[in-house]
């Protein structure tokens, strides 16, 4: 048990540093081959937080373990959400004015609906994980273009770009992008086992270590990204790191199950697990879409959110 606990931290801890050297290299290189910086932050920069959890799903798949993968996806989505925006809030209220935001998010929920929808007969298939992926460069695809066709710089993908590391030499920029592909799917690799072996000392489920340690670890890059948005006072940036997670998550991540290890899916994944994704991207879209002077994500409702996340966690361990 002490052993699986400490390789769970260890892998957390290398994975959430490896994902954030992955990101550094990848979009300084894409930067020295002259890559434009909004089409670098809005795909590298905005999607790279979510790198945990595809490589957690690529070794879950591959270790036969598709609803631990599943489960992830759908943890990390309400745990982006419920505790990393509840925290946040906390901290400091959140309004949003980007309009490349206000696109994302309708985006975010139908591509939820598409994936209740997917999962609601109780399996993945290849041919649906190859549907989301279609879904997912689809929408990548039309934001490219509404920002290239923008009138007006946005606030988003302004905040994006100043994320983007600046002046590293290729050579480096290339070190950090091929240690991070070693050191990702290791670490991966160690959480999983780890977070197996203490599932298989409490019973619980391969579903459940999804939702609940692993999901809460892998979205850990994305608490760190929300509250330094906060505390440089860029709420844009603090919620839109969680909107394109949830997006990059629900679409992309979700597709590796179904083309790796595709099958039956746990009848609680595509039920109360669903609706409970639901139901926090409903009400992240109602906050970002009616957001303005007047309504803002306050610490009432980052108390609130902090206190649904707390009760969905304690029934998952209590039902199991």
């Amino acid at each position: 048990m002490l052993f699986n606990i400490l390789i769970l931290v260890a892998g957390l801890a290398v994975l959430v540093w490896s994902a954030d050297k992955f990101v550094y290299g990848a979009a300084a290189f894409a930067r020295n081959l002259g890559l434009p910086p909004m089409l670098i932050g809005l795909t590298i920069v905005a999607m790279g937080s979510s790198a945990p959890e595809m490589f957690v799903a690529a070794t879950a798949s591959l270790e036969g373990m598709p609803n631990t993968a599943i489960g992830n996806v759908l943890g990390s989505n309400i745990a982006n959400v419920a505790l990393i925006l509840g925290i946040t809030a906390m901290i400091g209220a959140i309004s949003v004015s980007s309009q490349t935001l206000k696109r994302e998010v309708p985006l975010m929920l139908g591509g939820t609906i598409l994936a209740g929808y997917i999962l609601h007969d109780g399996q993945l298939t290849f041919f649906e994980g190859v549907v989301l992926l279609i879904a997912f460069f689809g929408v990548m695809g039309y934001l490219i273009w509404q920002a290239l066709h923008a009138k007006k710089k946005d606030k988003l993908t302004e905040d994006l770009s100043s994320e983007i590391p600046k002046d590293v030499p290729t050579g480096k920029a290339v070190f950090w992008l091929i240690l991070g592909l070693i050191l990702l799917p290791l670490s991966a690799d160690w959480m999983v086992e780890g977070a197996v072996g203490i599932a298989q000392a409490f019973g619980l489920s391969d579903l459940v270590i999804g939702l609940t340690i692993i999901a809460v670890g892998t979205s850990l890059p994305e608490l760190a990204a929300s509250i330094a948005g906060i505390l440089k006072k860029e709420d844009d940036l603090a919620i839109g790191n969680v909107v394109g997670s949830n997006l990059f998550n629900i679409l992309a991540v979700l597709a590796i199950p179904g083309l790796m290890a595709p099958g039956l899916v746990d009848e609680a994944a595509s039920g109360r697990d669903f609706y409970m994704v639901l139901a926090t991207s409903a009400a992240l879209a109602i906050l970002v879409l009616l957001s303005g002077r007047k309504r803002e994500l306050n610490r009432v409702h980052g108390a609130l959110l902090l206190i649904t996340f707390i009760v969905y966690q304690a029934m998952l361990f209590i039902s199991h």
